[in-house]
């Protein structure tokens, strides 16, 4: 990076996902900063003469259906999942309440081309359970699957109470990360968690465009393909926004996801360590060191 670096090693120790031995390794003087600090756990460690960083971003979960798999080809299935689903209870439950509440189509303020005059499908449990009905699923059993650690897990815990409630047959399947990463695109419904990206327009090549290796949904649509390249080509922000605002309501037309809330990132560390959280989520080392 053309400068000189402040430390001499900085080592990565895995603890796994359980962040109470985290608080533990702080305690016990084995480590100077957590990678990442998330749940109930952000309140702890002031507790423990810590200090935390936190920055609003654009990191998120999805609870996403296949549409590979038969019971998710009928998008009123997919569309009554989302209307099963109040994703403020979902950041509530799931995260602490440590963010905010998105829409279901993976753009939100922090993008320049978002447009926010587009809105979820609404919290309607029972317009969902109609819509099952209508498309002969009210019987069907849903499997979600999702890793298991803190926040994906009581996230997807939620959001499996909340179909519940609906009325909707939910068995929850909880792999451990060894596991679960395996066939990550592959289960017919699940959870995964997505980084920040400038961009909406990004991440919808990543994981909505037709084909893509990450394109977990396995959805496939020629309009927003062609919508998406479209928005691509035009280098301003609010000529953008008007074919980024098309491609938000075909997201959530099509019930392609939940996307219930943008997650505050928080990094904790002792109070004479520099290491803030960064945006883009991954440590940026170069820049850490000891305060004089």
């Amino acid at each position: 990076v053309g400068r000189t670096v402040p430390l001499d090693r900085i080592e990565f120790i895995d603890y796994g996902t359980d962040q109470s031995a985290y608080i533990a390794a702080a305690e016990g003087d084995e480590v100077d900063v957590f990678y990442e600090t998330v749940g109930e756990f952000v309140d702890i460690v002031p507790s423990i003469g810590w200090e935390n960083s936190t920055i609003s971003t654009g990191s998120t979960i999805v609870i996403r259906p296949n549409q590979l798999a038969d019971a998710y080809k009928d998008k009123r299935v997919r569309q009554a999942l989302a209307m099963a689903v109040d994703n403020s209870v979902c950041l509530e439950l799931g995260y602490a309440g440590k963010g905010s509440p998105a829409n279901n189509f993976h753009s939100g303020p922090m993008h320049p081309e978002h447009d926010d005059s587009v809105t979820r499908l609404p919290f309607d449990p029972a317009k969902a359970m109609a819509l099952m009905k209508e498309a002969g699923m009210e019987d069907y059993e849903h499997e979600l699957h999702s890793i298991d650690d803190d926040w994906r897990k009581n996230t997807t815990d939620s959001v499996a109470a909340q179909l519940r409630d609906a009325g909707f047959k939910v068995k929850r399947t909880i792999l451990p990360g060894s596991t679960f990463w395996n066939d990550w695109t592959k289960y017919p419904f699940s959870s995964t968690n997505w980084n920040h990206r400038p961009f909406a327009t990004q991440v919808w090549g990543l994981a909505y465009r037709s084909g893509e290796a990450w394109n977990e949904f396995a959805w496939d649509n020629k309009e927003f393909d062609a919508l998406l390249a479209e928005a691509n080509s035009i280098a301003d922000a609010d000529e953008r926004r008007k074919i980024a605002g098309k491609c938000q309501a075909l997201i959530r037309d099509e019930g392609v996801t939940i996307q219930p809330y943008w997650r505050n990132l928080y990094r904790s560390h002792r109070p004479d360590l520099q290491c803030e959280q960064h945006i883009a989520y991954h440590p940026h080392v170069y820049k850490w060191g000891f305060k004089a």
